[in-house]
Parts: C-alpha cells; structure tokens; sequence
C-alpha cells in the first residue's frame, strides 16, 4: 500500500454497501464515497491539477472528505482550510503552496474574487462530483505515488505571522491509521463522531481510522459544539462507539451536568488530545461513562497527529500528573537536554520524535525546517531525522512520558523556574473554577491567571486555597475571573487573545 487512499479501495470492495460518512444533509456508502472521489479525482487531473497542491477551501462535510480522496486519486496533495479563514490569511497560504486548484462552492467561491490566485483554477466541488471517472487514467496517476509522497498539507500559525505548511507523506497516515485501528480495537461496527475542524490534525484520527476498518465517520454539527448538553444525545442518537475531542469541549461537556443521567452503553472509546486534560473533568467522565477505554494522547501537527499515548487504567487525584505514556508504533521518543544528550529518568528533557509519521517538514520553507527537523545527535553514524517538539517531559518511574509543557511557556520569575502549566493544574483542583489559563506578563513582571467560574472567587481566599498546591512564588499575582475563557477556532484556549487583554 503506497498511497493512503488505497485504504478507500479496500474498504469499498469489502463494505461497498455499508454507511462510511454521514453529515447533516447527506449519507454515503462506500461504494458511493469512493465513486464519488474518483470523480472528483479525474475532474482535478483534467483541470491540470498535475501534482500541485490542491487547497480545499469548504464547509466540513462528507463533500469535502470526498474531494481529500479525490486529490489523493489524482496524485496531488491537499491543503484544507476553515470555511472562514481571513482573506489575508489564505493569500499568504496561496503564495507558500502556489496550488494547481483551489476546490470550494457556489457560496464561497465570490470570497476569492479579491485576491491573486497565482495561476490557480477554482472549481466548484458540485461540478467535480458531478464528472465521469476516467478509471484508465487514475490506475495510471495513482501507480506514480510512493509512500514517501506528501498527502496532505495542513497550515499551523507561524511565530511570524506567516502561517507554516506542514508536510506529511502517506506513509505517516498508513501507519498511523493501522495503530489506531489496533490500539483501539476498531472494526467494522466502528461508528465514530468527528469533532475536530478537518483543518485541525485531529481530524486524521476519525478520518483515516474509520477507513482503514471499515467504520463509519458521522460529522458533529458544527452548532452542537455550542451546546455541550446536547452533545450526549447526539452520541446516544447517533449510536457513536468512538470519540476523539479536545480537552475543552470534554471540560465543558463535564461542567454542563450533561453527563449526568445520560445512557450511551455503545460508547466504547473517549480519547482527547490538544491540551492537557485536567483530571477533575476526566473523572467526571469516568464516573458516568465506566465502561470506556480513556486515552491521553499527544502530538504536535509535525509528526501525523500522535506520537505518544496512554490508557488511562488507574484513578488520578484532580492535581496528579496525567501521563502521555509511550510511543506509537513505528515512532520513537528521545529527551533531549540542552546540551544535547539523552535526558535520564526523572530529568527533563525537549520531546524529540523519530519515525514513520515525522512530517516531511514545512512547505516551500527549507530555513524553519532546517531548524525544527534535525539530525538525530545520538546517532552520529547513519542519517536519521527528528522533529523538535519545544515541548518538555520526563520518564517517570513507572516508564511513563509525563508531559511537562513548551519550552517558551517555563518562565523565571524571581530566580525561580515556573512551570506555567502546573498552576493551571493547580487552579482546576479549586471548587468553582471550571477552566483556567496562567499567562505571564512580561511588562510588569507578574503571573496572571484567567478564571473561567459562573460564581466569585475572592483573591486573597483564591491563592489560600492555591497554596495547598503550588508553592508561594508561584501564586499569580493578579486573579481575572471570567465567565468564558475565549477559545480558537480549534476549541483550544485562545491564550493569544489573553495576552492582548494584558496590553490593552
């Protein structure tokens, strides 16, 4: 298998009849997804697609996972991009990737009239969908891809500005979807529910596993996620076996009650990734929902989506650390220290990663890849890539990866190293508080702390309850109670805009 699409090929001639994706307005069997990518795939080739990139500017939508195949068909890498993306923005991501085609609608398609294209064709993805597949000529385009191959291109926000294309090639994806489907025990009676924007790469875990065993991916409703009550019953209507969410939309589910009373004895697996997942809401879920497996997992974009994972298997205090555990297959960890050697148990270290699912770097930006994709230094003999996460961990005495948090958010503070992190751990223990967000203030020298609670929460009384915790210089000196942390488009904590809060 060469070319992660070939997962569709299979799944198709062994379910061709059974339901691979449904969303709000349409359900697809397998026999139909995979027709209808093929059609899409032709459509490309023959609009001189070639091997450019392909930006998939859509709704997310059954459509739009389609039209992933379809690139993939026509041997070209796609790029996905938010429905509401900033028109500056996606200019920027048109000059790194300079694609072949730009696929998007009827409705969307007016936003594009501003901007330089560079050559690229828009096509609608209704009249994609609508061609003839030429089965000839995608034997032929599909029997020149190789698993090094990129398959996807998914834009981070870069420290400059200039949002960075991350590159990953097939075999990241092949590989990453059998461990899935391995880890978790998935077959075909598999129904998953996708939370993740498809440009977000948590969305690889629901894509690619139900594919690869034959499952069904259902798509959230965008607007549910606004009403974490509703959540539950969806999964309960839906009859969903899976979830992979991020820590806050869990959090907010937890803090709605809406797991009280609630009966899903289908949902087998809650798996969350993106942040760390405080245990006072995990526990929450855990009472509710004992039978299902729990899995921490971790990963930046740069490595396919996970390198790293944990079962839950044990109960945890609101303020133990919850482990990130082990590699993947085919992946490895590395801690290194700052001067470069192999970190020892209980001593920190940056998170390095090696293997199969190490992106292939950033598009059309060799210096920035130069500096996050490097030469493995405890293997001076043989060439061997790994990435730099910026992020921190140390091998606890169990074996286990425990994540410490990045490098750029450990802060010295008065001679004192200060894991930012570990007093929002400590905040999430604290009656009321329902989510918290520790930034720094480098102009006046202090730590602040955002609190999400519906009530008050007295300052003075606040750091007295902190301090069963967390130790005297590292209380915040400053307490701002909110009733909504403000998130990103990707449900995460939108620390940028807090930061700004502090400037204003």
């Amino acid at each position: 298998m060469n070319a992660a699409v070939c997962m569709l090929d299979e799944a198709a001639a062994q379910y061709g009849s059974r339901v691979a994706l449904e969303d709000e307005t349409e359900v697809l069997t397998y026999a139909q997804y995979r027709g209808r990518a093929r059609s899409i795939a032709t459509a490309l080739w023959n609009r001189g697609s070639g091997r450019k990139p392909i930006i998939m500017y859509l709704p997310k939508s059954a459509a739009m996972v389609c039209a992933f195949m379809g690139a993939q068909y026509a041997g070209s890498p796609y790029a996905p991009v938010d429905s509401h993306i900033p028109m500056a923005r996606l200019q920027k991501i048109i000059e790194s990737l300079n694609p072949g085609v730009i696929v998007t609608n009827g409705q969307l398609a007016g936003n594009l009239e501003g901007i330089d294209l560079l050559g690229a064709q828009v096509a609608l993805i209704e009249d994609l969908s609508a061609a003839e597949a030429d089965e000839a000529l995608l034997r032929r385009t599909l029997a020149q891809v190789v698993d090094s191959d990129p398959i996807y291109i998914m834009y981070t926000s870069g420290s400059t500005g200039t949002p960075k294309g991350v590159t990953i090639p097939h075999r990241g994806i092949i590989d990453y979807a059998g461990w899935v489907v391995n880890t978790f025990r998935f077959d075909e009676n598999t129904v998953m529910a996708n939370q993740a924007p498809f440009y977000f790469d948590n969305s690889t875990f629901d894509i690619y596993g139900s594919l690869r065993c034959g499952g069904k991916l259902v798509l959230i409703p965008d607007v549910l996620m606004l009403f974490p009550l509703r959540l539950p019953e969806f999964l309960q209507e839906k009859e969903i076996t899976s979830i992979f969410w991020v820590p806050t939309v869990m959090i907010n589910v937890a803090n709605s009650g809406a797991l009280e009373g609630i009966q899903l004895p289908q949902l087998k697996t809650v798996a969350f990734c993106g942040e760390v997942m405080p245990n006072k809401q995990l526990n929450i879920w855990r009472r509710a929902l004992p039978q299902c497996t729990y899995a921490n997992l971790y990963g930046p974009t740069e490595i396919t989506d996970v390198c790293c994972y944990y079962l839950v298997d044990r109960a945890f205090d609101d303020a133990d650390p919850l482990p990130i555990g082990r590699a993947c297959e085919n992946m490895r960890v590395v801690l290194l220290t700052e001067e470069g050697k192999e970190a020892a148990p209980g001593e920190q270290g940056e998170l390095c990663v090696i293997g199969s699912g190490v992106a292939l770097g950033y598009w059309n930006a060799p210096e920035i890849t130069a500096k996050a994709f490097v030469q493995n230094p405890l293997s001076p003999g043989y060439s061997e890539r790994m990435y730099r996460t910026g992020d921190l961990a140390y091998w606890d005495q169990d074996g286990l990866l425990q994540f410490c948090g990045r490098k750029d958010n450990q802060i010295k503070l008065k001679g004192n190293r200060i894991e930012l992190g570990e007093i929002e751990t400590a905040a999430m223990c604290i009656s009321g508080v329902e989510n918290a967000a520790a930034i720094f203030d480098a102009a006046n020298e202090q730590i602040v702390l955002f609190v999400e609670t519906q009530g008050t929460l007295p300052f003075r009384k606040f750091n007295l309850e902190l301090k069963r915790y967390i130790p005297q210089y590292m209380l915040p000196a400053k307490l701002i109670p909110m009733e909504k942390l403000p998130h990103t488009a990707n449900d995460k904590i939108d620390r940028v805009t807090l930061r700004k809060s502090l400037e204003a």
